[in-house]
C-alpha cells in the first residue's frame, strides 16, 4: 500500500516537504484585552521556538484557566500552539482548526505552506485545543465502545452489550478525566482562543476551520463578534443545531458518498481491484467480506483484530477524500481475497500523551455542549431506522455515551450571525460527514453568511486541497478582503486514476470523525 489507512482518529498525516522556518514575526503592539475578568493569564508572554516534532513550524504554549468561570482559583491548563510565519509583510493572523471536535491542530498550518497568497502575508496559527494533543489532556482510560460488538446485530443480548458499553464509555471518560473533563467544552475553548488572540497582540483574528472547526469558529464569532475579521467555515456542521442532530446525519451523508462516488469508481477499475464491474457487485463484495471477517477476524501485524466492524470504519474513513479511494479499495480487495492477504494493513501510531485524548475530547465536547434527548430505548429505535436506510454506518451511534453522560449546567449562546461581518461557508454537495443539507440549514439561520457550494464533489475539506476555484475565492476573501456579494459555486475536481503514478503529496485528514 502507498499509505497507511487509519480506523481511528488521526489529526493530520502530512508528507509535504515543509519550508524552512520563516524569520520570526515582529512583535505586534500589545492591545487591550477583550472584556474578561482580569487575570495574570493576560500578561504572560508567548515564547516561540522551532518545533521539535513539526519541522517548518514554530511552537509555543500558553496557560489558561482550567475553568473560565473561576479564573482566579489557581487551577491552570496548558494549550500548545504552532505558527507558520509569513514570508512577507504581515496583514493579519489566521487561527486554524482541523475539526473532530477534538483533533489536534498544531500540524495543520503545514497544509497552507505552499499557499503563497495566504502564507506570504498571514501568520497562520495551529492549536491543540484543551483536552487533546500536546495540550492538557483528557482520557477515557483507553476504553472504546465503538468496536465492542456489531451494531447490526439487533438481538436483545447484543443491544444490551452495546448500550452497556456506551454507558461504560461515559463513565470511563468522566471518571478518568475528572473535574477537567467537565470544562472541556466549546464555551471554555473559545475563551482560550480569545486569550490567545490577546497574547498575539491582535484586535481581530481570521479563522479557517474544517468540519467540527466550523462549529468552533461559529461559536467563537458568537461569543466575540467584535474580534472577527475574515472567517472561513469549510465542510460545515449545522452549528445552529445540536451535536446529536449533526451526528445523526452521518448515515445519510456517508451512504450517499459511498453509493454515488466510491462504489461506481471501484467498479470502473475492476481490472485492478477485482471487486465487481458494477457498483452493486462491489457493494456485495463488501458485505461478503464483512460477514467473513465477523466469522473469522484477521489479526494484523500490530495485533489489532480486524473484524467487520473495523472494516466499516476503514471504508467510512475512506469516504472523506477521493485521494483515499485507491488505498481504501486496495484494502477491501486484499481482505476480500481479490489481490492477496491483509498483511499490509496498518493502523497509525497514537498521538498525544494519552493515546485516546482526541476521543476523550470529542466525547467531552459533544456530550457537554448540547443536550442529548435519547435513552436506551429510543437509541435502539433510531439505530434500526437509520441502519435500515443507511447500512454502511447508520447502525453506528458515535454519541450513544451522551445518553448517560452527567452533563454539566451549560447553555451555549445560539449562533445567529447577527452583528457579524460576512462569514464564508464552503461546502461540497456530497460531503459524507457534514452533509450539504446541514450546511444549508446553518447558512439560512446564520445572518451575513455566504455559501460557496462545490458542485459534483464529495470531499470533506476543500480549501487548500487542490481546487483552484475554491482556493481563489477563499484567499481573495481572507487575504484581500474581497467578500462574495452573493452565494456562489465552484466545480469539483475529478476522481483519481489509480493506475497513474502516485502524487508526491498526501492529503491530511481533517475533521475525523467530523
Amino acid at each position: 500500500m502507498r499509505r497507511e489507512l487509519a480506523a481511528a482518529v488521526s489529526a493530520a498525516l502530512l508528507t509535504v516537504v515543509a519550508p524552512a522556518p520563516a524569520p520570526a514575526l515582529a512583535q505586534a503592539q500589545d492591545r487591550a484585552p477583550e472584556r474578561v475578568p482580569a487575570t495574570p493569564y493576560e500578561s504572560q508572554a508567548v515564547t516561540w521556538a522551532p518545533c521539535a516534532d513539526i519541522p517548518g513550524l514554530e511552537c509555543a504554549t500558553f496557560r489558561a484557566p482550567q475553568d473560565w468561570r473561576t479564573p482566579g482559583d489557581g487551577r491552570a491548563i496548558t494549550v500548545a500552539i504552532s505558527r507558520l510565519t509569513p514570508s512577507g509583510q504581515v496583514k493579519g493572523t489566521v487561527l486554524t482548526n482541523p475539526g473532530g471536535p477534538g483533533a489536534p491542530g498544531r500540524t495543520l498550518p503545514l497544509l497552507f505552506a505552499d499557499r503563497t497568497r495566504l502564507a506570504g502575508s498571514m501568520e497562520v496559527i495551529g492549536i491543540d485545543v484543551r483536552g487533546t494533543g500536546a495540550s492538557t489532556n483528557v482520557t477515557c482510560g483507553g476504553f472504546d465502545f465503538s468496536t465492542i460488538t456489531d451494531p447490526r446485530d439487533r438481538s436483545r443480548a447484543n443491544t444490551d452489550l452495546l448500550y452497556d458499553a456506551a454507558e461504560l464509555q461515559a463513565t470511563a471518560c468522566q471518571v478518568r478525566s475528572g473535574a477537567f473533563g467537565k470544562v472541556v467544552n466549546t464555551e471554555q475553548t473559545v475563551r482560550d482562543l480569545d486569550l490567545l488572540r490577546h497574547l498575539l497582540g491582535r484586535d481581530e483574528v481570521s479563522w479557517i476551520g474544517y468540519s467540527g472547526g466550523t462549529w468552533l469558529g461559529a461559536y467563537y464569532a458568537t461569543y466575540f463578534p467584535e474580534r472577527v475579521d475574515k472567517f472561513v467555515l469549510d465542510s460545515n456542521t449545522d452549528f445552529t443545531s445540536t451535536f446529536q442532530d449533526v451526528f445523526d446525519n452521518f448515515g445519510h451523508g456517508f451512504e450517499r458518498r459511498f453509493r454515488v462516488d466510491f462504489l461506481p469508481w471501484v467498479a470502473e477499475y475492476d481490472a485492478l481491484y477485482h471487486l465487481g464491474t458494477t457498483a452493486e457487485q462491489v457493494r456485495r463484495s463488501y458485505e461478503r467480506t464483512r460477514a467473513a471477517l465477523n466469522a473469522d477476524p484477521v489479526t494484523l501485524p500490530d495485533g489489532t483484530l480486524l473484524d467487520g466492524v473495523l472494516l466499516d470504519f476503514v471504508l467510512v474513513q475512506g469516504q472523506y477524500s477521493k485521494q483515499l479511494f485507491p488505498d481504501t479499495a486496495a484494502v477491501l480487495s486484499e481482505l476480500s481475497g481479490g489481490s492477496g492477504t491483509a498483511a499490509s494493513v496498518r493502523l497509525p501510531a497514537a498521538l498525544a500523551r494519552y493515546p485516546d485524548a482526541a476521543t476523550g475530547t470529542l466525547f467531552a465536547i459533544t456530550c457537554n455542549d448540547t443536550p442529548f434527548r435519547h435513552d436506551r430505548t429510543t437509541l435502539a429505535r433510531e439505530a434500526e431506522r437509520l441502519g435500515a436506510r443507511y447500512p454502511l454506518i447508520g447502525y453506528h451511534q458515535p454519541l450513544a455515551p451522551c445518553a448517560t453522560w452527567d452533563r454539566p449546567a451549560l447553555e451555549l449562546r445560539k449562533p445567529t450571525g447577527r452583528d457579524l461581518p460576512p462569514v464564508l461557508m464552503v461546502q461540497s454537495v456530497r460531503d459524507p460527514a457534514t452533509p450539504l443539507e446541514g450546511a444549508r440549514a446553518a447558512h439560512r439561520k446564520f445572518a451575513n453568511s455566504r455559501l460557496l457550494t462545490v458542485t459534483d464533489e464529495g470531499d470533506h475539506g476543500i480549501y487548500a486541497f487542490g481546487n483552484a476555484c475554491v482556493d481563489d475565492v477563499v484567499e481573495s476573501f481572507v487575504v484581500d478582503g474581497v467578500v462574495p456579494p452573493v452565494d456562489s459555486t465552484c466545480p469539483g475536481t475529478p476522481l483519481p486514476d489509480p493506475t497513474a503514478p502516485a502524487g508526491q503529496r498526501e492529503r491530511p485528514l481533517v475533521g475525523y470523525p467530523l
